[in-house]
C-alpha cells in the first residue's frame, strides 16, 4: 500500500517562490548555447556554494552535480535540470527580463527548469536534518544539441550509484495545473540529417549548361515527405521536418549556384521506423542527385533515443502527484519531441513528466522554440513541489512498491 511519508504543500513552498522566480529571470536574461554554458554553470555553482550541506562537483566543463548526503539509510535519487538555450532571437515585448544576448534565447524553458532545481536545493539544505538517503541534483548542459550533454554525463559513470532519477519539462502546450505522466515511451527517437547537393553553376539564362542544385534540393524536400505518408504505417507516429535550405546569393539572382544545402529533423517511435527513415532519406537524396548527374554529401546523425518511464516507479510518482492533489494528472500519448533524458532512462529506472505552463489569458500560447515563447510563472511551484515530494516520498517501502 502506498503511504505518504511527508507531504510538502504549495503553501509550505511559498517562501521559496520569490527566489525561484528571481533565479529564472536572471538566467533568462543571459542565455548560453549548448556546450557554451560557462557563465550559467558558474552562476549555479556560486549560488549553490552558499548552501551549508551541499557538495558541489563538476561533471563536465559546463555541467555540475550538487549532492546532499544525509548519512542515513535511504535511496539515492537523482533530479535533473537542463541549462542550455537556443540560437533564437527573442521577440517578446511583454516582459522586462528579455534576453540580453542577441540571437540567443531560453525558448524552451530550461531557465525555469534550472531555477526550480536550484530552489529545491535550498529546500533540501534548509530541511537537511529531516532527510534520508542522498539527493543528487544534476545541472546538465547541452540538451538542445546532438549528441547531447546527458550522454557525456552517463559516460562518466558517476550516476551508476543512483537508485532512481526523476526529471520534468515545463510544457507551454498544457495549461498550468496539469501534469502529464506517461508509462513507457515518453518522447521519440531524435535524429538529424544534412546534405550538400553539388551541381554545376552558371548563368541563369543558360540552364542547359548547368546542373541546378536548387531544383534538385527542392525535389528532394518534396520527395522526403512521401516516406512518412507512404512508407510508414498510418497508425505509427513519425515526422520528417525539413528545416534548413540554403543556396546562392541574393545579390546574384542571375547566377545558378554551384551547390545547395538542406537539412532537417527526423522523429520516429520504433527501431524499425528509425532504420527506415535513415535508409530512405539517404536513398532519395542520392537517387535525386543521380537523376541530374549531380553529386552529394550526406551527414546523417543518430541522436537521442526514446525516453522511457519505468512502469513501477512511474506509478509511484503518479500516486505522489495525485496525493499532492494540487494538479490534474493526465497521460497523453508520447510526444514526438526529443529529450536526451533518454540517456538516463537507458541505464536507470527513471520518470520524466511534463508540467503544464501555458496560460491563454496571460498570452502564454506560443510553442517551444518560438521567438515569443513564454511560461506562466504560476506553474513553477508545481515543478518545485514535484521535485521535493518525489524525494521525500520515493523512499523505503514506496521505492520498492508495485502498484
Amino acid at each position: 500500500m502506498f503511504t505518504i511519508m511527508k507531504l510538502i504543500t504549495q503553501e509550505a513552498l511559498k517562501p521559496y517562490e520569490a527566489k525561484l522566480i528571481a533565479y529564472r529571470r536572471h538566467l533568462h536574461q543571459y542565455p548560453e548555447l549548448s556546450f557554451e554554458e560557462f557563465e550559467t554553470s558558474q552562476f549555479i555553482a556560486k549560488e549553490m556554494s552558499k548552501l551549508q550541506h551541499a557538495e558541489i562537483l563538476p561533471l563536465t566543463k559546463t555541467s555540475l552535480l550538487v549532492k546532499f548526503r544525509s548519512g542515513k539509510p535511504g535511496p539515492k535519487i537523482g533530479l535533473r535540470a537542463d541549462i542550455d538555450a537556443l540560437p533564437i532571437h527573442e521577440e517578446r515585448i511583454d516582459c522586462d527580463f528579455i534576453s540580453k544576448n542577441p540571437g540567443k534565447m531560453h525558448a524552451c524553458g530550461h531557465d525555469a527548469h534550472t531555477a526550480i532545481l536550484m530552489a529545491a536545493c535550498h529546500y533540501f539544505n534548509d530541511h537537511f536534518e529531516e532527510s534520508t538517503g542522498e539527493v543528487w541534483a544534476v545541472f546538465q548542459h547541452a540538451e538542445e544539441l546532438l549528441p547531447g550533454g546527458a550522454r557525456e554525463i552517463v559516460a562518466l559513470g558517476v550516476l551508476d550509484e543512483l537508485d532512481f532519477m526523476y526529471g520534468h519539462h515545463l510544457w507551454s502546450m498544457l495549461p498550468t495545473g496539469v501534469i502529464d505522466l506517461k508509462i513507457g515511451a515518453v518522447t521519440a527517437n531524435t535524429d538529424i540529417y544534412k546534405a550538400k547537393i553539388i551541381g554545376k553553376g552558371g548563368h541563369s539564362s543558360e540552364p542547359q549548361n548547368c546542373i541546378d542544385p536548387v531544383l534538385i534540393a527542392s525535389q528532394i524536400v518534396c520527395r522526403l515527405q512521401s516516406i512518412v505518408s507512404r512508407q510508414l504505417a498510418p497508425l505509427e507516429a513519425g515526422v520528417i521536418s525539413n528545416t534548413y535550405i540554403r543556396a546562392g546569393n541574393p545579390l546574384g539572382l542571375n547566377v545558378i549556384p554551384e551547390y545547395a544545402e538542406i537539412g532537417g529533423s527526423v522523429r520516429s517511435t520504433t527501431p524499425e521506423a528509425r532504420a527506415l527513415f535513415k535508409q530512405q532519406i539517404e536513398r532519395i537524396i542520392t537517387s535525386s542527385c543521380a537523376d541530374f548527374d549531380a553529386s552529394c554529401e550526406i551527414d546523417y546523425t543518430i541522436g537521442y533515443g526514446i525516453t522511457k518511464n519505468d512502469a513501477d516507479k512511474t506509478e509511484v510518482v503518479k500516486k505522489i502527484a495525485e496525493i499532492v492533489g494540487e494538479a490534474k494528472v493526465i497521460a497523453d500519448p508520447p510526444y514526438l519531441c526529443g529529450e536526451d533524458f533518454s540517456a538516463y532512462s537507458d541505464i536507470l529506472p527513471t520518470t520524466f513528466a511534463f508540467i503544464g505552463a501555458g496560460n491563454q489569458e496571460k498570452g502564454y500560447i506560443y510553442p517551444h522554440h518560438h521567438p515569443q515563447f513564454g511560461l506562466d510563472e504560476d506553474s513553477f511551484i508545481y515543478g518545485l513541489q514535484m521535485f521535493i515530494n518525489v524525494v521525500y516520498n520515493f523512499s523505503d517501502e514506496n521505492s520498492k512498491l508495485k502498484i
